[in-house]
């Protein structure tokens, strides 16, 4: 997987790691157990400093998606805990999305077609 950084985006480093790691998982393309790339590697190979890595695999570990140990580095859960909810943090990011989209006149099923996509089977 690779981690692209929108340099001019208002969305933090670390957040957009997040991001990308945690849609990684979702769309398969990271697998349970996998192993993931070491801070300073993936700093060097995105170019950032080690602690904004560092802090994007905190979250990820806090949120429970990433496990770390000494030995064997950080590696993807092989079971995540489903929460079967969306939490207010995204409740709000998404009632964002879909308030500038219904602003720019983009029809409600284009909306709920884009959702049905990236939700998958």
């Amino acid at each position: 997987m690779i981690i692209r950084i929108d340099e001019l985006s208002d969305v933090p480093i670390y957040q957009q790691i997040r991001n990308q790691i945690v849609m990684g998982i979702s769309d398969g393309s990271l697998a349970g157990g996998e192993q993931l790339p070491t801070v300073r590697s993936l700093a060097v190979e995105i170019g950032i400093n080690t602690m904004t890595v560092s802090k994007a695999y905190q979250l990820l570990k806090t949120e429970g998606y990433i496990m770390t140990d000494r030995k064997n580095g950080a590696r993807v859960r092989n079971r995540i805990e489903q929460q079967g909810s969306i939490s207010e943090m995204n409740k709000t990011e998404l009632k964002r999305i879909v308030s500038e989209a219904r602003i720019s006149g983009v029809p409600r099923q284009d909306i709920l077609d884009l959702v049905t996509e990236y939700y998958g089977d």
